[in-house]
């Protein structure tokens, strides 16, 4: 795991230090360890939690400014993108945000025993957006839904200046055409679509720009916002 995650960082332009790259590694092994009686991810080959969970997540950090920046993973699952981020750029102030509880109180635990600081909230994004409405800088997702039923539970959480991140894969420009009203209506525009390498493949990252407050109506219940996208 450790030779594959330092391997693929030069074709990156990201660099670890070794305590870094030891701390990641201890994250991802402990994740496998848990895997093992909670559903956490489908990869369990240590060679490509590296590159499919770690060098995949690092990416961002060539997307966008990290440092000292206010970041919202939201949907995190089992901490990606956000652990990854965190251990790369400690000085960003991440907030990891999923529904599933019990996969939560595993990763608060796991990462405040690996001396990563980060704030764990067991919630949903429409419901929690409402106490944290546009006071981060980044927003991220990954592998949570569809951009335009995404963009509503994200988008809120940004301050206008700031960024959505929205991690997707070769259908990164058809989805960002489908989202195009909503980013739109929620005060956003699609930046540009960024490409890296990841595993043998290419994935994609949507940056949308957060131009303008979103309007108070949103976001709308999941059911909602599932049942009618804008």
């Amino acid at each position: 795991m450790r030779e594959t995650l330092l391997a693929g960082l030069p074709a990156l332009g990201v660099t670890l230090s070794g305590a870094q790259a030891d701390t990641l590694c201890a994250f991802g092994e402990a994740l496998l360890e848990k895997n093992k009686v909670m559903n956490l991810t489908a990869i369990t080959d240590p060679k490509a939690v590296a590159e499919l969970h770690f060098l995949d997540c690092l990416a961002l950090l060539t997307v966008t400014d990290f440092p000292g920046k206010r970041v919202i993973d939201v949907g995190c699952g089992a901490g990606f993108p956000g652990v990854p981020l965190k251990i790369a750029e400690p000085s960003l102030r991440l907030t990891l945000l999923d529904s599933l509880a019990k996969r939560m109180d595993w990763l608060a635990g796991t990462i405040t025993a690996l001396g990563v600081e980060a704030e764990c909230v067991t919630a949903r994004a429409e419901e929690y957006a409402a106490d944290r409405r546009e006071i981060y800088d980044i927003a991220t997702s990954r592998a949570v839904a569809r951009l335009n039923l995404l963009a509503e539970l994200c988008l809120p959480f940004v301050k206008v200046g700031g960024v959505f991140l929205a991690m997707k894969g070769a259908g990164a420009k058809t989805e960002a055409g489908e989202a195009a009203t909503a980013i739109r209506t929620l005060g956003g525009r699609v930046e540009r679509i960024a490409e890296y390498p990841a595993g043998g493949a290419v994935h994609r990252v949507v940056v949308v720009r957060k131009e303008r407050p979103t309007p108070a109506a949103y976001p709308r219940r999941y059911a909602k916002i599932k049942q009618q996208p804008l």
